[in-house]
């Protein structure tokens, strides 16, 4: 047990006097907090700039346009005189999108015929080509229940019952936990939990790669075994973590307005497995990739399939199979769908028990992994002459 706070202390030692791995535990993850929200703070697409072609010229025609141009997700910067000149411009990346109104489009309107407007919108974008399509949209099923309720009432209908007929089923959507529809409430509580996996990854592997000098001049770290050796380490980082994770998964989502609906103590009760398994693995790196230039290479290129395995860039059951198998042993794969759940869905331990039985299982597996790997390096170095 002394041997286990001996290496404790000098772990934390190395921590805040190694400098690579103090920017990447320490340092990195606030820069990270500093820049990494600031793109996504407008929440969502705002008044996305397309070009309006009005064929038919008439006041139908002119009133929907100025309720699209109303809209918060378009606005109409520039009416052409013919679909060539929009497309110029949308080729040139000036604008989005392009509406078409046909000739007689009010004509058709007035006489109930179909009057279909025409959408062009910039797919390479996908956020912004749904947002274009989906205001376009809801504009012309309004415009149109409209003009449906407005031709039964001069027919004689009752206004209750032409309302009714033009808009039989009205929809009223509630955007459950995320009331503004944004993608940031969507994407950042994710985003989060997977930097500081990596951050922890890149730091505890470049700590473990790099001579441990302190532990050598301290006789009792330095007589460890495998065992204390491994569990001291990882309570330190436990303890660097403390500090950090409170940081990301409440103060943060707390500056940028996402909603919180979990307690404290469920969200660091949760995050406890996660923290020492993500360390585990960490120690397992150093072990198999004993240099400090190759572990950041290989944290490096880690980065991006874990993104993709994590279940949140791509729908976790669109993936296939033999992916979604070994995504269930990387510790941001279950953290994050179970952090997520206990911090901005309001879930208690009980809701998110595989996720937090299935994290303690990594910990430990991980924790015995790399007890061998460290008896191994043991026994080597004491072999050599």
């Amino acid at each position: 047990m002394r041997g286990l706070f001996a290496v404790l202390r000098t772990e934390l030692y190395r921590i805040l006097t190694t400098r690579p791995a103090l920017a990447a535990l320490v340092i990195g993850p606030l820069i990270y907090a500093l820049y990494y929200p600031q793109p996504y703070r407008n929440e969502a697409l705002r008044d996305v700039p397309i070009a309006l072609v009005d064929l038919d010229g008439t006041d139908s025609s002119r009133q929907f346009a100025r309720r699209l141009d109303a809209s918060s997700d378009v606005a109409i910067a520039a009416v052409l005189p013919d679909e060539k000149s929009a497309e110029r411009e949308v080729y040139a990346r000036d604008l989005y999108g392009m509406l078409v109104i046909p000739q007689h489009f009010e004509r058709d309107v007035l006489h109930g015929r179909q009057s279909p407007v025409a959408l062009y919108g910039d797919a390479s974008y996908f956020l912004v080509y749904q947002r274009i399509s989906g205001a376009v949209a809801a504009v012309a099923r309004a415009f149109g229940a409209e003009v449906e309720s407005a031709r039964l009432i001069a027919m004689g209908v009752d206004p209750a019952i032409a309302a009714a007929a033009s808009d039989p089923m009205p929809l009223t959507a509630v955007a459950l936990f995320n009331p503004q529809g944004g993608y940031a409430t969507y994407i950042l509580p994710a985003a989060l939990v997977l930097i500081l996996q990596q951050t922890m990854l890149m730091g505890i592997g470049l700590l473990g790669a790099i001579e441990d000098d302190r532990t050598s001049s301290d006789p009792m770290a330095a007589s460890a075994g495998p065992v204390s050796l491994v569990l001291g380490k990882m309570l330190a980082y436990l303890t660097v973590e403390a500090v950090i994770f409170p940081f990301y998964l409440i103060v943060l989502p707390y500056l940028y307005d996402i909603p919180r609906l979990g307690s404290f103590e469920t969200i660091a009760i949760f995050s406890i497995p996660f923290v020492l398994s993500a360390s585990a693995l960490g120690l397992i790196i150093a072990r198999l990739f004993r240099r400090p230039v190759v572990v950041q290479l290989v944290g490096a290129a880690l980065g991006l399939p874990f993104i993709f395995l994590a279940g949140f860039t791509w729908p976790i059951e669109a993936v296939p199979e033999p992916l979604r198998t070994i995504a269930l042993v990387l510790p941001s794969s279950t953290a994050i769908a179970g952090i997520v759940e206990v911090s901005q869905l309001g879930a208690s331990l009980s809701d998110v028990g595989h996720a937090f039985l299935t994290l303690w299982v990594l910990a430990v597996v991980y924790a015995l992994v790399a007890m061998q790997l460290e008896k191994f390096h043991l026994r080597s170095a004491a072999a050599a002459p």
